[in-house]
C-alpha cells in the first residue's frame, strides 16, 4: 500500500546541483578589493596551479585579472588561456573565471 509522502523544501534534492557550489574561497575573494592578493587566493587556483602561474610571471591575482581583461572577459578565451598557461582543468578554469567575473561586477 502506498502512503502519501510529504517533503519539506529542505528535504528535496536540489534541481541543479552545480548552482550552489560557490566555494568559501570564492566568497572571500569577491567581497573586498584585490590589492596584493596572491594568485593562489583566486577560486580554482591551488598550490599546484598557483605555482605554475607564478613560474610564468603571474604572481598576484591582479596579474591574472589583467589577462582576463585583455581577453575582454571572454569565457572561452580565458579558459583556453588557463589550460595553456598552467594546465588548468575545466572546473578549475571555470571557478577562476566566475571568481574574476563576479569581482569585476562588484568593483569595476
Amino acid at each position: 500500500m502506498c502512503t502519501p509522502l510529504s517533503l519539506s523544501v529542505a528535504d528535496r534534492p536540489a534541481i541543479c546541483p552545480m548552482a550552489n557550489t560557490t566555494s568559501q574561497k570564492h566568497k572571500n575573494f569577491v567581497v573586498e578589493p584585490m590589492k596584493e592578493k596572491s594568485v593562489k587566493e583566486l577560486a580554482g587556483i591551488g598550490l599546484v596551479l598557483g605555482g605554475r602561474l607564478e613560474e610564468k610571471g603571474f604572481t598576484k591575482a591582479k596579474d591574472v585579472l589583467g589577462q582576463f581583461l585583455l581577453l575582454k572577459q571572454d569565457k572561452v578565451a580565458f579558459k583556453s588561456w588557463m589550460r595553456q598557461v598552467c594546465f588548468a582543468g575545466n572546473r578549475q578554469s571555470e571557478d577562476c573565471y566566475r571568481c574574476l567575473r563576479e569581482w569585476c561586477d562588484a568593483f569595476l
